[in-house]
């Protein structure tokens, strides 16, 4: 049975933020979706539960590789649970790295009172663009038309969604699991993926360079995932 590749976009962006991708992987001969997170934080918290039931309803029956960027990377092990068995490798594309089981959150607690500072009274976030100098939005993104796309759909997370805690369930990683990066920061994340033992490579680039280069992002996808 072929592989679904299953690409998790952060919920802090949309789903075109991997489309470039699914594209170039089907244009390839391979299975892939993109399932959107984007309305995940609404309602009641906790959210993960949503995210795994998102990504559970959109994936097909096959065998799946997960590949997750940024924080969704933290979402994996939930994802990979209820999935029944039938996730063969998880890559972290430029993405967080859960702990092997425990509890951890979407923010480390030396980034909360940036993320403090930006919600509103109602404890919502501005849009994750929003947060930064255009100048730095722009070199993120390879034109306006994508800019305008990738902002138009990203969603206002509550504050909490940083805070609340998530559950690790221990022997997630009993399966192939490696790490894309791109830049820093995720140098630090990408060499305790090499202390874990992972395959790990390195794409220069910046945090959505999946959308600036897919193609080298889909060569990187197959062979870390063993598909190539």
């Amino acid at each position: 049975m072929d592989s679904t590749f299953v690409l998790v976009h952060s919920p802090s962006v949309g789903p075109s933020t991997w489309a470039p991708v699914a594209e170039s992987l089907e244009r390839r001969g391979h299975a892939a979706v993109v399932p959107d997170l984007t309305g995940v934080t609404a309602g009641e918290a906790p959210y993960w539960p949503r995210v795994v039931e998102t990504v559970r309803a959109a994936t097909p029956g096959t065998r799946v590789v997960l590949a997750g960027h940024s924080n969704a990377g933290l979402f994996l092990p939930l994802i990979k649970e209820g999935l029944d068995g039938r996730v063969v490798a998880c890559v972290f594309a430029d993405a967080h790295l859960p702990p092997r089981d425990g509890l951890v959150k979407a923010a480390d607690d030396g980034f909360l009172p940036f993320l403090r500072d930006l919600a509103g009274p109602d404890g919502m976030l501005p849009r994750w663009t929003d947060w930064w100098d255009e100048e730095d939005v722009v070199a993120l993104l390879p034109d306006p038309a994508t800019r305008v796309r990738v902002a138009a759909e990203q969603p206002r997370l509550p504050l909490d969604y940083y805070t609340q805690s998530l559950p690790v369930p221990a022997g997630w990683d009993d399966v192939r699991c490696s790490m894309l990066w791109y830049g820093p920061p995720y140098d630090t994340i990408a060499e305790e993926a090499a202390r874990r033992g992972w395959p790990v490579t390195r794409l220069p680039g910046q945090h959505l360079h999946q959308v600036i280069d897919p193609e080298g992002v889909t060569d990187a996808l197959l062979k870390l995932s063993g598909k190539s």
